[in-house]
């Protein structure tokens, strides 16, 4: 089963760069979607043999996630079941079986840090609820987490250690969850990589650069390393800031 994760930082503008044309290369079983800043109504997208499901923030032009998948789920949940993470259309799970998939797009902790209480309350609440759907079965999960977890993640390191996305408390709450029984896929398969990016700046010709950030994820449960074939990102992929990260899971 081949898997792609997206933060598309708005759906309508990246539908006007070439998505259409990057979904059919893809050509993925599922499409995890983060960032579509949607209301519902305000778009319907063709997309024949694929099942699709969404998530809305309430606030309008803002957060909001997807999910496109060739196979239908056992049942589909959208939310964490906490009243007060639950307004931002942050999360979908599906029950596909043999596991659950999960698309989560965390909330940023801002300038000047701002929303990194709200942030630190939302990494606990979400990583009970992953522990939680454990119980019954594994855990795939993706999406845009907002963090680069550590140094080797990111192009400038010491310059950033107390910015939004690689403060001690964020990289922490990563290295706690992953310490908790799940696998960052991609250093599964690139332990020592370098400058494998998901996100880049629109300022200072970032991306021309590879000035960037690892903050888009693919993490499992430590129960389906067996089935791990690939973990891969395609900066060749352009419409967002963000570019798609991909798994590879076998049947």
């Amino acid at each position: 089963m081949r898997m792609i994760s997206w933060n598309v930082n708005g759906l309508r503008a990246v539908l006007g760069k070439g998505f259409m044309d990057a979904f059919a290369a893809l050509d993925a079983d599922v499409f995890c979607l983060q960032e579509t800043k949607l209301q519902p109504g305000q778009l319907e997208l063709p997309l024949p043999g694929y099942h699709q499901y969404w998530n809305y923030a309430e606030r309008k032009g803002y957060s909001g996630t997807a999910v496109f998948t060739r196979r239908e789920p056992l049942s589909v949940r959208y939310g964490i079941g906490v009243e007060e993470h639950d307004h931002e259309g942050r999360v979908i799970t599906l029950d596909m079986g043999d596991f659950y998939l999960v698309t989560v797009y965390t909330p940023n902790a801002q300038r000047e840090l701002t929303r990194l209480d709200y942030r630190m309350a939302w990494e606990d609440a979400f990583l009970h609820y992953l522990k939680e759907l454990e119980r019954d079965k594994p855990i795939v999960f993706c999406g845009d987490l907002n963090v680069a977890h550590c140094e080797i993640d990111l192009k400038n390191p010491a310059s950033n250690v107390n910015n939004a996305g690689f403060t001690p408390q964020e990289r922490g709450k990563l290295t706690a969850l992953l310490s908790s029984g799940f696998v960052d896929t991609f250093r599964h398969f690139h332990p020592e990589e370098t400058g494998a990016y998901t996100w880049w700046s629109y300022m200072f010709h970032a991306r021309e650069r590879n000035t960037g950030w690892r903050i888009d994820y693919f993490i499992v449960s430590e129960a389906l390393t067996p089935r791990l074939e690939g973990a891969c990102i395609h900066p060749e992929i352009f419409g967002s800031d963000h570019c798609p990260v991909e798994l590879t899971l076998r049947a």
